[in-house]
């Protein structure tokens, strides 16, 4: 009898994450975003709840916890049940908070898991119209003449749009002052008012201030041209391999049934797939993403390495 108690608890327990998948997913789902409302991750994250919420049946509602560089949200993933109904919308500070971020309760690379990927997204090199200079390599030229005079502004220390201006100038041996603000759209308002020159943008955050004429685009910091701004250049073609880039996907906690990763992963390259889909990430300045969970995590490895490599060369600390 006693065998036979032991023998059902053990098929319960071996049993229970495949009829969970089967079953999943029977309840709404909830998409956590690091951000706040409005900005360009959240952006992408309403994009993605869309798309996902048609291929699963079930309503994918976005939770933003804005706050400590994303960590405030993904922190909630890593505690919540590991049952793939609370995602995380993972970008780059999830990748540089690894080397950035002290005394974390959690570790990004162990404690998620990657699903899928949604867009790999150029960021904007801008300048103000005042900046006599029309190339990547006009600018670099003014700046090392004198830098003090064409100062960069930064969305916050640690950001993305921050290390790549960093990484960017140490690839082009200048050395401007930088203006930090706290957040996009507070940098775009500052150098929309001539308080610093030139900024990395995200495309989808950079598209109507160049369009409208308050900003100037002199490249894009992807290997190849963006379909969003056709005209403007990688920043590479002045700056010998410079090529960087703000990848974003989705990612569950650690200990999620793989047979649930596949679905949402299934889910998400469904949605990519479509033209409707596709359009609408297209608009926003980024590439569709599509891939296997293996495919994301050995992307984000590498994000994780070229930007730790950053933070460290520079010294940059946490504030």
């Amino acid at each position: 009898m006693k065998i036979r108690i032991a023998a059902l608890l053990a098929c319960a327990f071996a049993c229970a994450p495949s009829a969970m998948a089967q079953t999943y997913p029977d309840k709404p789902l909830t998409l956590m975003v690091g951000f706040p409302q409005g900005g360009p991750n959240d952006i992408l994250g309403r994009i993605a709840a869309k798309a996902l919420a048609a291929q699963l049946g079930q309503n994918v509602n976005v939770a933003n916890r804005g706050g400590s560089s994303g960590n405030i949200a993904t922190e909630a993933v890593v505690r919540a049940p590991a049952d793939g109904y609370t995602l995380l919308l993972v970008g780059p500070a999830n990748a540089i908070s690894v080397s950035l971020s002290q005394n974390l309760t959690f570790d990004f690379r162990t404690d998620i898991v990657p699903v899928a990927g949604i867009t790999r997204e150029a960021l904007v090199m801008v300048v103000h119209p005042s900046v006599d200079a029309a190339t990547v390599k006009d600018f670099v030229a003014l700046s090392q003449k004198s830098a003090a005079a064409y100062k960069m502004a930064s969305t916050g220390v640690g950001s993305s749009p921050h290390l790549m201006g960093v990484l960017f100038s140490k690839m082009a041996k200048i050395d401007p002052p930088i203006v930090h603000y706290g957040g996009g759209g507070p940098a775009l308002k500052g150098m929309i008012a001539g308080e610093a020159q030139m900024m990395f943008e995200p495309m989808s955050a950079s598209i109507e201030p160049v369009r409208s004429g308050k900003l100037r685009a002199l490249g894009v910091t992807t290997a190849t041209r963006s379909s969003v701004l056709p005209d403007v250049p990688p920043v590479g073609e002045s700056v010998a391999g410079f090529d960087a880039s703000a990848v974003t996907g989705i990612g569950v906690a650690r200990g999620t049934p793989s047979a649930i990763v596949d679905r949402l992963n299934k889910a998400m390259n469904a949605a990519l797939a479509d033209a409707s889909v596709r359009e609408e990430l297209l608009q926003t300045g980024g590439e569709p993403l599509p891939g296997t969970p293996a495919d994301f995590a050995k992307i984000i490895a590498g994000e994780i390495v070229k930007w730790g490599d950053v933070v460290k060369s520079a010294g940059i600390k946490q504030q």
